[in-house]
C-alpha cells in the first residue's frame, strides 16, 4: 500500500484522537436514556424511603389507632406515648445511649488501628512470617473456641465483666477485615513508593503514617463503617458480660424493655388493677425503638459513602 493511499483512507485527525472520539461515542448516553435512568433511580429511592417513613409515622401513632386501622401514611391519632414510655426512665435510656456512643467511637477507632496495623505487614512481600500470620487470621474465621471459652476468657482472664470495655473490646477486631485490608494494601500501595521512602531515610512508622495511611483512606473508612454498625447494633456482649444496669448498651436496654412489655401483655389477666395494660405501647414502641436505634446510623452513613464503595470493591474483589 502506497503512502498516498494511506493518506486518503486515514481521518483528518490523528489515529489516536480518532479512536478516542469513537470510544466516547460508543460509551455516551443519550439525554433520553439519562432521564430514564434518573427517573428509575428516583423511583427506587422513594420505594426505599417509604418503609422508613411508615416506621416513623407508626411510632407517633397511638397504640389503639394502630391496632384498629393498621399502618397509614399519616397518623389517624397522633401520640408520643411510645417515646414517652421509652424515655420515661430517662436516666437509664440516656445512660445506655452514652454507653453505646462511647463504645461505638472507641471500638471503631481501636478496630481501624488494629486491622490497619495487622494487615499492613501481611501485604509486604519481604515480611517472612506473612504466610503464617495470614493463615493464623484466616483459621480463626473457620474455627472458634466456642461460647464457653469466650465467656470464661472475657470474664475471668480479661476481667471485662461490668465495664464499658465489654461492649466493644470483643468486637473490635475481625480477621475478615484483615484479609480485605491486606488485599487493599497490595492493590493500592505500590512497592515503588515504599522503596522510595526507604531510600529517602523514612522509618517504617513514618512510611506507614505519612504514605500508606493517606493512600488507604477508602479501605480504612470501609472498615470503620462496618465496625461502627456492628458495635452499635450489638447487644450480645451486654447480655453475656454485663450485670450492672449502668453499663447497659442502648440495644440491650430496649431489648429488656420490650421483653418486659411482652411479659406484661401475656400476663394481663393476672395483673388486673396493678397495671393499665391498654396504655402500654407494643407495636408503636417497636417502631420508636427502630427510629431511635437506626437514626444515628442513617445520619452517619453519608459521610462514609464516598469511601465505602471504592474501599469495598477494590479490597474485596481484586485478588
Amino acid at each position: 500500500m502506497t503512502t498516498e493511499t494511506i493518506v486518503k483512507t486515514t481521518p483528518q485527525q490523528s489515529p489516536r484522537l480518532f479512536f478516542r472520539k469513537k470510544e466516547r461515542d460508543v460509551l455516551a448516553i443519550s439525554p433520553t436514556t439519562n432521564w430514564g435512568f434518573n427517573l428509575l433511580l428516583l423511583v427506587v429511592c422513594i420505594i426505599t424511603l417509604i418503609p422508613i417513613y411508615v416506621i416513623v409515622i407508626a411510632s407517633i401513632t397511638s397504640e389503639a389507632s394502630l391496632t384498629t386501622n393498621g399502618y397509614r401514611l399519616w397518623p389517624e391519632e397522633f401520640s408520643l406515648m411510645a417515646y414517652t414510655f421509652l424515655f420515661s426512665q430517662g436516666s437509664i435510656v440516656m445512660t445506655a445511649y452514652k454507653n453505646t456512643i462511647i463504645s461505638t467511637v472507641a471500638g471503631t477507632i481501636l478496630s481501624v488501628i488494629m486491622v490497619g496495623l495487622y494487615a499492613y505487614p501481611l501485604s509486604r512481600d519481604n515480611f517472612k512470617l506473612g504466610t503464617f500470620f495470614t493463615f493464623y487470621a484466616f483459621f480463626t474465621m473457620l474455627f472458634s473456641g466456642g461460647l464457653v471459652a469466650y465467656y470464661m476468657v472475657a470474664r475471668q482472664v480479661l476481667l471485662l465483666q461490668d465495664t464499658l470495655w465489654a461492649l466493644f473490646l470483643p468486637s473490635a477486631f475481625s480477621p475478615f477485615w484483615v484479609i480485605v485490608m491486606r488485599t487493599f494494601y497490595k492493590t493500592n500501595v505500590p512497592n515503588e513508593i515504599i522503596e522510595a521512602a526507604r531510600i529517602d531515610g523514612a522509618s517504617e512508622w513514618r512510611t506507614f503514617i505519612q504514605i500508606v495511611v493517606p493512600l488507604s483512606v477508602p479501605g480504612l473508612a470501609t472498615v470503620a463503617l462496618f465496625s461502627a454498625i456492628g458495635i452499635w447494633n450489638n447487644f450480645f456482649n451486654a447480655l453475656l458480660l454485663v450485670d450492672d444496669a449502668q453499663y447497659y448498651s442502648l440495644q440491650f436496654t430496649i431489648y429488656t424493655t420490650l421483653n418486659n412489655i411482652r411479659f406484661l401483655l401475656e400476663n394481663a389477666d393476672k395483673m388486673q388493677g396493678l397495671v393499665n395494660i391498654s396504655e402500654l405501647p407494643s407495636q408503636t414502641f417497636r417502631m420508636a425503638m427502630a427510629v431511635v436505634t437506626v437514626g444515628p446510623v442513617i445520619f452517619a452513613y453519608p459521610f462514609f459513602q464516598r469511601f465505602f464503595i471504592k474501599g469495598l470493591t477494590i479490597g474485596a474483589i481484586k485478588g
